[in-house]
């Protein structure tokens, strides 16, 4: 029911009235008054169970706070009971009146007791540590076995209490050093009987004598000794934080005697000792493992392969192999000869590149013999002794300026030779470009010296070995010839020629060929030869490791080798160092490139000189037969009968002498490729020059072109001859192929029909063998040919193919044809 109107406040009243006039607005409206009446109802009524929820939650929210608050009273006064019991409690302990008072004395107590309690407990452990001190002293002689137990106990204790040490702010160090002092004793007493046990068993296996003494009691009283001793090393191996392998206690009693009979052969003034014989103690050490190895291998093994099933999995490798471990326990004596020998040769360097290359040879022979292995768990081969040397005692720098230097001096002897600049025509194949005997040998050097540090293991120092003596040598070799190739450059320059006077003989024809092909053929074997290193597997290896290496610094800024960059490195072995940087990997490149690409230039810029020196001598010598007026005017009366040999002009003796000497030397000198580049490019520069200089400026009568053909012929074949086995049957005339056709329409005879044949027997002279044909075959006539071709160009084409011309043109076929009298005329 709605409130009656007296009840509403003003405000509610005008809303009410409000909402009446909003939803009452016309008649019409009253009609659907019910169903207004009836929402206003349903919304009161759920109001109102709203105002119903909101009165319970705030009436248990008020009953909550005030349990809340009632609790919280409770535990204040419960624990102001608590401080006033604790105070009195306090005052009564303290017998003190203030509680601040109290507590201090409280505290003070406590930290007594606490003292007290740890005092306790360090006289517990010295009395432990004591014990067992004793019962290892009591076991050492009648049952050491039984000793090796609290022994271990001792360590562990040792070991546990230097680790809570650093917790504990360095606490008791005098408890901490009395125990280590009482582990470390009794450890060297407890060594001490053992050895003495294990050498009484050793004198009666004769240990180290070729025929032991090998009885079974003595071989199982000899196990049981080492066992003693290995018992005894293995605590001491597991807080060992040394990263070289240890030397077994069993190891170095039996090593001792070889050690002794070592220092009286090689540290006494013994004939054996010398200083220039490395090889000597070296060939002695390797002689032991040879002789004893097997007796480690069958004896001392089963006991190493019983280790490893007890002891913890980071100690199994000390017990990985008995061979091995035989050698790591020969090393020391090694180090200690090898400490003494360096000081002494490092001043001679005969002796210490000496040295340095016997104790390679000596690691090569351990790895191969013996396949030693120090740390089996690494992916990584041994280093060997020299590594030690070069690497850890830091000798690589003097080994290496004295290997460069005898490098270098033996690369001086090779240039000062008196036949280093002689072709070698027996060191390569018979086809093959003939180097200079200078650049075999200095070939021969390189792969030695390549030979002499492959053995490093350091990569750092096989680069450097390669950047600092091999590739200087390459670029001092270089230089040499680039600086011959200069100097023939200035001699043949025209004041070259003005100043040398009576030496220009030795640049002129074949003398200077011969100087040309010292340059291109050293150029060209080396480089060949740089290349065949670039696939060799050990330089595929080093590049591959650049490679990888410089990826891994590419974000730290370190050097490559030693003080190299990566720059450095690039500029003296290949660009794509620099080029890959920063990205993956790749096999693309090869530590050569840049050395054999100077050389490459070296060899195409000697090639080019070669070909126009060659050219520049043919044509001086063709310069005679240019000048020769007489073709117009020869008549065929003085032509030469067909059945008669045939006779070159006068005038070309000079240029055929010149071709058979040069190219018979050159085909001797060079290769079959390069011969026949040159040889095309000098044959190209002939055709160009007689059809410039002969066939363009005179007129030819029918005998004065065949004559003409004929000394053309006559060229090629001699060019042919003096090739030898690099040419075949009309190679030259394939060559000059353009002259060869300007030659055949230059021939046509006059007095020929259209249907004219002309058969093997024909006496129209052709200039080239590959214009005559096997099959008799029908040319058409002066006048004919000359028809067609000043016709039209298609009537022009047409002739010259049915001649088989395939590089002549319209225009210079027509030029040709007018150079005969007859139509000139």
């Amino acid at each position: 029911m709605a409130t009656p109107a007296p009840f509403l406040s003003s405000h509610e009243r005008i809303r009410v009235e409000d909402y009446l006039n909003d939803k009452i607005q016309v008649s019409s409206d009253l009609e659907n008054l019910d169903s207004l009446l009836s929402s206003l109802c349903a919304q009161q009524e759920l109001q109102r169970r709203q105002l119903a929820e909101a009165q319970e939650a705030l009436s248990n929210a008020t009953k909550a706070s005030n349990d809340h608050a009632e609790a919280t009273r409770k535990r204040a006064e419960a624990f102001n009971e608590q401080q006033v019991d604790i105070d009195r409690r306090l005052k009564a302990i303290t017998q003190s009146d203030v509680s601040d008072e109290a507590v201090r004395r409280f505290e003070r107590n406590m930290e007594k007791l606490r003292r007290l309690e740890i005092s306790k407990g360090y006289v517990g452990l010295l009395k432990e540590v004591d014990a067992l001190s004793k019962d290892v002293q009591q076991n050492i002689s009648s049952a050491p076995s039984l000793a090796l137990k609290p022994y271990s106990r001792l360590r562990n204790i040792v070991f546990s209490l230097k680790d809570a040490q650093p917790a504990a702010e360095g606490a008791a160090p005098h408890l901490v050093d009395h125990t280590a002092k009482l582990a470390s004793v009794l450890r060297e007493e407890m060594k001490a009987n053992f050895i003495k046990r294990l050498q009484k068993t050793l004198e009666q296996m004769k240990w180290p004598v070729k025929d032991l003494h090998l009885t079974d009691s003595l071989v199982s009283q000899w196990k049981s000794d080492v066992e003693l001793l290995l018992g005894l090393q293995i605590p001491i191996i597991s807080g060992d934080q040394n990263v070289e392998p240890p030397i077994l206690f069993p190891m170095e009693v039996m090593v001792h005697p070889l050690e002794l009979r070592f220092k009286y052969h090689f540290s006494s003034d013994k004939p054996t000792n010398k200083l220039d014989k490395p090889e000597y103690f070296l060939f002695h050490i390797t002689d032991l493992i040879t002789a004893h190895g097997s007796f480690f291998a069958k004896y001392l093994q089963p006991i190493f392969d019983e280790k490893t099933q007890t002891v913890e999995p980071g100690l199994k490798w000390h017990f990985y192999s008995a061979p091995h471990a035989f050698i790591t326990a020969l090393f020391p004596m090694l180090r200690e000869k090898i400490s003494t020998c360096l000081p002494q040769v490092s001043s001679r360097p005969q002796l210490l590149s000496h040295f340095i290359h016997q104790l390679m040879t000596f690691d090569n022979e351990i790895r191969e013999m013996s396949n030693y292995t120090p740390y089996p768990s690494s992916n990584e081969n041994w280093k060997g002794m020299s590594w030690e040397v070069l690497t850890k005692q830091g000798w690589f720098d003097r080994w290496l300026q004295v290997e460069k230097d005898f490098a270098l001096a033996r690369y001086k002897e090779i240039i000062d030779a008196p036949d280093s600049g002689e072709l070698d025509y027996d060191g390569v194949e018979p086809f093959a470009t003939k180097p200079t005997k200078a650049s075999i040998r200095v070939n021969d050097l390189l792969e030695t010296i390549t030979e002499r540090y492959q053995p490093l293991s350091s990569f750092s120092q096989k680069l450097r070995f390669l950047i600092d003596v091999q590739i200087t040598i390459f670029d001092q070799f270089h230089a040499r010839l680039r600086s011959a190739l200069e100097a023939y450059l200035a001699m043949t320059s025209a004041i070259g020629r003005t100043v040398q006077g009576s030496d220009a003989q030795s640049v002129e024809g074949v003398a200077g060929l011969e100087r040309l092909c010292r340059v291109f053929g050293s150029a060209e074997y080396l480089e060949k030869k740089m290349e065949d290193w670039s696939n060799d597997v050990f330089f595929v290896e080093l590049w591959i490791e650049l490679q990888e290496r410089v990826q891994r610094n590419k974000y730290g800024g370190k050097n490559v080798a030693g003080p190299m960059s990566v720059a450095d490195v690039a500029t003296r072995t290949s660009s794509a160092v620099v080029n890959n940087y920063g990205q993956e990997a790749t096999s693309d490149g090869a530590l050569f490139d840049e050395t054999a690409s100077v050389y490459r230039h070296l060899r195409l810029r000697s090639e080019t000189v070669l070909t126009s020196t060659l050219c520049s001598d043919t044509i001086s010598a063709l310069k005679p037969y240019s000048r020769t007026s007489t073709w117009a005017t020869l008549s065929s009366a003085a032509a030469v009968p067909a059945a008669a040999p045939f006779s070159p002009s006068s005038d070309l003796a000079p240029a055929t002498r010149t071709l058979s000497a040069s190219i018979s030397f050159l085909s001797r000198a060079l290769g079959v490729a390069p011969l026949r580049r040159i040889v095309r490019q000098l044959l190209q520069s002939i055709q160009a020059y007689i059809w410039d200089n002969v066939l363009m400026r005179h007129n030819f009568s029918a005998a004065g072109a065949a004559q003409f053909s004929g000394d053309v012929g006559h060229l090629c074949s001699v060019v042919d001859v003096a090739l030898g086995v690099a040419s075949s049957q009309g190679d030259s005339e394939r060559v000059i192929k353009k002259l060869n056709e300007a030659l055949l329409l230059l021939c046509l005879d006059a007095s020929a029909s259209s249907e004219a044949s002309i058969d093997n027997n024909s006496t129209v002279p052709l200039g080239g063998n590959n214009l005559a044909e096997s099959e008799p075959r029908a040319l058409p006539g002066l006048w004919e040919v000359e028809k067609r071709l000043f016709k039209d160009n298609k009537s022009a084409r047409e002739v010259l193919s049915e001649l088989g011309m395939e590089i002549l043109t319209e225009s210079e076929a027509r030029m040709v044809l007018e150079r005969r009298v007859e139509i000139g005329s």
